[in-house]
């Protein structure tokens, strides 16, 4: 899934409780696991951004290119506007795209034979 296509909200929105727990019954259960998510949302654009900004790291220390460079500026200006990895799990969340399973649980296996 592009996060980057997704309809997150940049700002702060009030959510139904009644929303958030539905798929568990459990509202702490429900927020665990959109803050697992948005853990694995937030290495994953980390590692997106440090990909995107190693192209332009330099062996030499020059005071110029650091000022100089609008690339990598407008690289980082471009991901600091992105909503917070908390709007996008909630997001992929309150859609139903978002899988969990507690511990022990039997796994469904549809056997093909």
């Amino acid at each position: 899934m592009d996060l980057k296509k997704m309809d997150a909200s940049e700002t702060t929105v009030t959510r139904d409780n009644g929303e958030i727990d539905a798929a568990t019954g459990n509202i702490y259960e429900s927020i665990g696991i959109i803050s697992k998510r948005a853990k694995q949302i937030s290495v994953q654009l980390k590692r997106e951004l440090d990909e995107k900004l190693m192209e332009f790291s330099s062996n030499v220390d020059n005071l110029e290119e650091i000022f100089e460079n609008r690339e990598q500026i407008e690289i980082s200006k471009y991901y600091e506007r992105l909503p917070k990895p908390l709007a996008y799990a909630l997001e992929e969340y309150m859609t139903g795209n978002t899988y969990h399973r507690k511990p022990g649980e039997e796994i469904e296996e549809t056997s093909t034979k």
